[in-house]
């Protein structure tokens, strides 16, 4: 169950991760890439060498085999060394495509994009979210439509909070494809190539997360084969049910998985900051006050971790987990907030200068309860899944 001892395979992957980051993750390169928010592509790439871009990808298409346990750990691994710098494009590569495209795609689909997702060749970014459409995607505005012969899609709209988009290959796209009062019934998913002509990107500026730009994706009569709707043609209309699927539950799990990481990463930087700080004639961690603050954190991180891992494992095993998912979402984004701010007050103003990794890790940790599914959605959708009348 994955909580008394780690699988081997798992602590073997950690390792691995951590060597790699003391390696390429060093605080000026951290420091240099959040001030840019951009992440050089060429280190990730060194990173998915080592194989870890087919976790969620099976055999017969290149990858590993599915392990999803093993797909968060390397999250929560790669954010505690350096934040979103490589959990994000990971998510990317593994998530966003590799887990998208082997649960949703279509043999030729998976043939052809599923090899170079494992290889960390590709990167998709994900077209859900629109100017007036934020957790309620069924009413996205965005607009598809066939050709006359229905060999092509063409798409209208404009998608928000694109992240990513400036250095995805593809974007994994919402649309509706059917009549505006067909509501869960008119929606599709399609595999749109980021650099088909019609496609204009502009950049939103934002305080956290800063692996990469985010940004808004304008499609002005992009055209794309008919083969290109997610899971072919045969998924027409078909949209709503993948994204209300498994995806959405293991997308619960991934930016949960940064959480986590960043958190612990607080933790060991308040942690070792209370062991050299001296302050009225003794180190800090001596003093009751600080003492109670770290030990809390610890505390709490436990949890953290007790929560998500379980909820990893339920959907490893395929086991219904939609309740077990979100209560992770708004448990672990919700608590690891309070610890790394409990950690940042450790630290007192040290904590607040950008020459410390503890003033990215408040604003990486600030943007969780509302990304990836706010922490009121989960709350939502808790009550509904467990029937509270209403």
């Amino acid at each position: 169950m994955y909580f008394t001892s780690e699988p081997e395979h798992i602590s073997m992957l950690r390792d691995t991760i951590g060597r790699f980051a003391e390696k390429e993750l060093t605080d000026d390169k951290l420091r240099a890439w959040d001030k840019a928010c951009e992440v050089p592509l060429d280190v990730f790439h060194r990173l998915a060498e080592t194989g870890i871009c087919g976790i969620t990808i099976d055999e017969e298409y290149g990858g590993s085999g599915r392990d999803l346990v093993a797909a968060v750990a390397i999250i929560d691994e790669l954010a505690r060394h350096g934040g979103a710098a490589l959990a994000g494009p990971f998510i990317h590569c593994a998530f966003y495509g590799g887990m998208n495209i082997s649960e949703n795609g279509s043999e030729r689909q998976k043939k052809e994009l599923l090899p170079k997702l494992a290889a960390g060749e590709i990167l998709m970014a994900y077209g859900l979210s629109e100017p007036n459409v934020g957790g309620d995607l069924a009413a996205v505005e965005t607009i598809a439509t066939l050709s006359d012969d229905k060999s092509t899609v063409i798409i209208n709209g404009t998608k928000r909070w694109c992240t990513g988009a400036r250095f995805a290959d593809y974007m994994i796209c919402l649309v509706r494809s059917g009549a505006a009062d067909a509501k869960y019934k008119n929606l599709s998913m399609a595999i749109v190539p980021l650099d088909t002509p019609g496609i204009e990107i502009f950049d939103l500026d934002h305080i956290g997360l800063r692996y990469a730009k985010t940004t808004d994706v304008v499609l002005t009569n992009v055209e794309i084969p008919v083969e290109n709707i997610l899971g072919g043609f045969s998924s027409w209309n078909r949209g709503w049910d993948m994204l209300a699927s498994e995806a959405l539950d293991v997308e619960k799990l991934e930016i949960t998985g940064v959480a986590l990481g960043i958190a612990a990463a607080a933790v060991d930087n308040a942690w070792e900051y209370a062991q050299q700080r001296n302050q009225f004639g003794r180190l800090i961690s001596a003093h009751q006050s600080i003492r109670h603050d770290l030990v809390e954190a610890k505390t709490k991180l436990q949890a953290c971790r007790h929560m998500l891992y379980h909820a990893a494992h339920l959907a490893q095993n395929r086991v219904s987990c939609s309740v077990e998912t979100s209560m992770a979402k708004l448990f672990v984004g919700d608590t690891a907030l309070e610890i790394v701010l409990k950690c940042q007050q450790v630290m007192g103003a040290y904590g607040c200068s950008s020459e410390y990794a503890m003033e990215r890790h408040v604003r990486d940790i600030m943007v969780m309860p509302i990304v990836g599914g706010s922490s009121k959605m989960q709350k939502n959708n808790i009550a509904a899944r467990l029937r509270l009348p209403g």
